[in-house]
């Protein structure tokens, strides 16, 4: 049997061809016909260019119906899709690039100057354009190509998908993610969710990461759901689109947002089946007037890059605010002391996990995955957490100081680096601050020299042509020195609450 995750998805449409797969904002409406012919097209351009079985294929482009079926071709035709931030600048996508070695990059028609100059240097042989208009070099190929394709034959384990999470020394890591891992998952959580005939997805977030690609995405599609794919997350959007859809997953953000608008409330939500909130914590006043405003209980998970979802608060039962609710199904997840011991109830300890979720390794680095797994094969999270009474998981925080800004992971090692580069500046130590909006914010403490005239406004604007705009500091703060114990580590707990308000 193949084990393509492809088949899997295959295997679910229809059984009208004809039905609506994917509906746009602007109206345009592709059929699950559409999407096989798509698919297969785009699988034989990929195939016609004679790559290696794990050839990887990197993509950073804008949202799109084209987006989401150049993934679902990559996965046809056999090959490691590898999605990159559409806001990452020529600096981090030239060392994503220089670390995988794609042998095909495809981005957006804005960006191919500065994109193919980084994949050719690193021997990335094809670069492809893919805009969000149906534009680009990748469609005018695939277009002369045929729309039937036999999907590659592969095998559970081989890989599907590398995503790349930040490291605390500030270099990236690339999770290896395999068929059987997204199989699994999206299996589990068909299940656990709940997913019904005639389910409709809004679906609101970036194709890039694992909660709009993989926990979304993968969930209309094995259950043969319609997508409504909005561009970006707009609340009047979402709002004039709600009617027509019975799933919606946000990121915490996006409930803060739908709060602030006057016209959402249990009306707007009639139709719905399903809210989930996760990429970031969600706090408990949100959770709370949203169920007030809606007649909803919003049902929070947990996932992360190297896991995809690991816990969830039950689609049937209580859905306990604070917490991330329950371990999935054949998943085992456990909460341990420093000496490798459980935690008792309330016991705040390092939360690992073991599953068939759990992916492969980091690319290239066997001795830092071989770090990240305990002795009896148990991947540490990084992640701080308890046990209640009920067995809901709680996280109280993160071992590695990641900060979750609007649902996006940002490691203050990176940020730090590029900014004690810049010219006056001594030090620099960066923060997560609580922010009503995006859960946190990102802050930079700095120290610097006074003769070198730096603001807040110089900095941030130097770091807005480095770095991805979300891991820009929204405040900047000079200080005379950092606080630091009797080890010379900088004591950040102490930043965080003394800039917290």
């Amino acid at each position: 049997m193949n084990a393509n995750l492809y088949s899997l998805f295959q295997a679910r449409f229809g059984p009208d061809m004809a039905a609506c797969c994917i509906e746009t904002q602007d109206g345009l409406r592709y059929t699950w016909d559409d999407l096989e012919r798509a698919t297969a097209k785009i699988a034989n351009l990929l195939a016609s260019l004679k790559l290696q079985k794990d050839a990887r294929i990197a993509v950073q482009v804008e949202k799109s119906p084209e987006a989401l079926i150049l993934y679902l071709a990559t996965l046809r035709a056999g090959y490691v899709y590898l999605p990159l931030n559409s806001a990452y600048r020529a600096a981090e996508v030239a060392y994503f690039i220089d670390d995988a070695e794609p042998a095909v990059v495809v981005c957006s028609p804005q960006n191919f100057g500065w994109v193919s100059q980084a994949a050719f240097k690193s021997g990335s042989a094809h670069v492809f354009t893919l805009g969000d208009d149906r534009r680009g070099s990748l469609l005018a190929r695939a277009a002369h190509h045929a729309d039937t394709f036999d999907t590659a034959q592969r095998r559970p384990h081989d890989l599907a998908a590398i995503l790349y999470t930040s490291g605390t020394t500030g270099r990236s890591k690339g999770a290896m993610l395999t068929h059987d891992n997204l199989a699994s998952n999206a299996k589990v959580l068909h299940d656990y969710w709940q997913w019904q005939p005639g389910d409709v997805l809004l679906h609101a977030l970036p194709l890039f990461h694992v909660h709009g690609l993989f926990a979304a995405a993968h969930g209309a599609l094995l259950n043969g759901s319609k997508m409504i794919l909005l561009p970006k997350f707009d609340s009047v959007e979402v709002l004039r689109h709600l009617s027509r859809a019975t799933v919606f997953m946000g990121v915490p953000t996006h409930y803060v947002r739908l709060l602030a608008e006057p016209r959402f409330d249990r009306s707007a939500c009639a139709h719905m089946r399903l809210f989930v909130s996760g990429s970031a914590p969600l706090l408990t006043d949100t959770f709370n007037e949203f169920a007030q405003r809606s007649g909803h209980t919003i049902l929070e998970r947990y996932g992360m890059s190297e896991t995809t979802m690991l816990a969830s608060n039950p689609y049937q039962g209580r859905r306990k605010g604070g917490t991330v609710g329950l371990p999935l199904p054949g998943v085992s997840l456990r909460v341990t002391k420093d000496d490798g011991m459980p935690c008792a109830v309330e016991e705040i300890g390092a939360i690992e996990v073991m599953g068939p979720n759990v992916f492969q390794g980091y690319w290239r680095m066997p001795e830092r995955t071989a770090d990240e797994f305990t002795q009896d094969g148990y991947f540490r999270t990084g992640d701080v957490g308890k046990f209640d009474s009920d067995g809901y998981l709680a996280i109280v925080g993160r071992s590695k100081d990641l900060i979750i800004s609007g649902g996006y992971n940002v490691y203050p090692k990176e940020v730090e680096s590029v900014i004690d580069a810049i010219d006056g500046v001594v030090e620099s130590a960066v923060i997560g601050v609580p922010h009503p909006d995006f859960g946190e914010a990102v802050a930079a403490v700095i120290v610097a020299d006074p003769s070198a005239g730096l603001s807040p406004s110089h900095v941030v604007a130097i770091l807005k042509q480095q770095i991805a705009s979300f891991k820009v500091p929204k405040q900047v703060f000079f200080v005379e020195s950092l606080p630091r114990n009797t080890m010379g580590k900088v004591q950040k707990n102490l930043l965080r609450d003394q800039f917290r308000s």
